[in-house]
């Protein structure tokens, strides 16, 4: 057995060990750990529809992503996508590629949709870390499988807002584009903060309602009904971190888009 092997193999059981109710048979035939396998689900909005097209993955990467998010952060001014990944990093308590010393976190990216930030997640951990991928779409997770060569990662299909792990499982959690998508933005909020450990770290990307006035507030509402797409003002992403705890909440506030960030409470001594 090669090395890859066992490492991508280890990584499963590892991912495997920190589930609330573990599968006696785990699928793992696709290239990810699937827990949601042929089940029934609510019919997704027209926003999570296209998340989860099977063309989407295609040009997620190369198109999608850096031309709308680095739009909506405002590019040039506004930090293009190697910078906000670098960003993420430093954030969560991770180090850089290349660097000798990279600490052994357990990291959890939720709704990972192709796997681009979960790779540069990985990037910052060291060999003996764990980072998990987690997704609903079949397509945007089979995407993943193909383009990371890195086998110390695992893709897990799970629920993003009712999250399968243990409590106090991860150092670091990040969602990055992608809140703004669930049905219930805050219980999946809920989920993040519990599964991170004492101390653990927490970055969020997601919309940004520009300005504050109440017509402003009106138009939101209106998108999230027609497409199920949420814009957040200002205050909400910082505020429900407060309410759950968190502490060195850091926010950076671009166009149409915030960065969030904060540690949950203060590290065990």
């Amino acid at each position: 057995m090669s090395e890859s092997t066992v490492r991508e193999s280890s990584a499963v059981e590892r991912a495997l060990g920190l589930l609330k109710e573990p599968p006696e048979e785990p699928d793992t035939s696709t290239g990810y750990l699937d827990l949601l396998g042929p089940s029934a689900r609510p019919t997704p909005s027209l926003a999570q529809s296209v998340m989860e097209s099977a063309f989407l993955p295609q040009i997620y990467e190369r198109v999608w992503r850096p031309v709308g998010f680095n739009l909506a952060k405002g590019w040039p001014i506004g930090p293009d996508t190697a910078a906000e990944h670098a960003m993420a990093r430093d954030w969560l308590g991770l180090s850089h590629p290349g660097y000798a010393a990279r600490p052994p976190a357990t990291v959890l990216d939720v709704a990972c949709g192709p796997g681009n930030v979960t790779r540069a997640l990985a990037e910052g951990v060291g060999r003996d870390g764990l980072v998990i991928g987690l997704d609903t779409s079949q397509t945007m997770l089979a995407r993943a499988v193909e383009d990371t060569a890195d086998t110390g990662v695992c893709y897990v299909r799970g629920n993003a807002v009712d999250l399968p792990f243990r409590d106090g499982t991860f150092d670091a959690v990040c969602c990055f584009g992608a809140l703004y998508l669930f049905d219930d933005p805050w219980t999946a909020l809920d989920g993040m903060t519990r599964v991170l450990k004492p101390g653990g770290r927490l970055v969020i990307l997601t919309s940004r309602r520009p300005v504050p006035l109440t017509a402003a507030r009106i138009g939101g509402d209106l998108i999230r009904r027609a497409t199920g797409f949420t814009v957040f003002g200002d205050r909400e992403i910082t505020g429900a971190l407060a309410g759950r705890g968190f502490t060195a909440i850091e926010q950076h506030r671009y166009p149409l888009m915030q960065l969030v960030g904060g540690r949950l409470g203060r590290p065990l001594p």
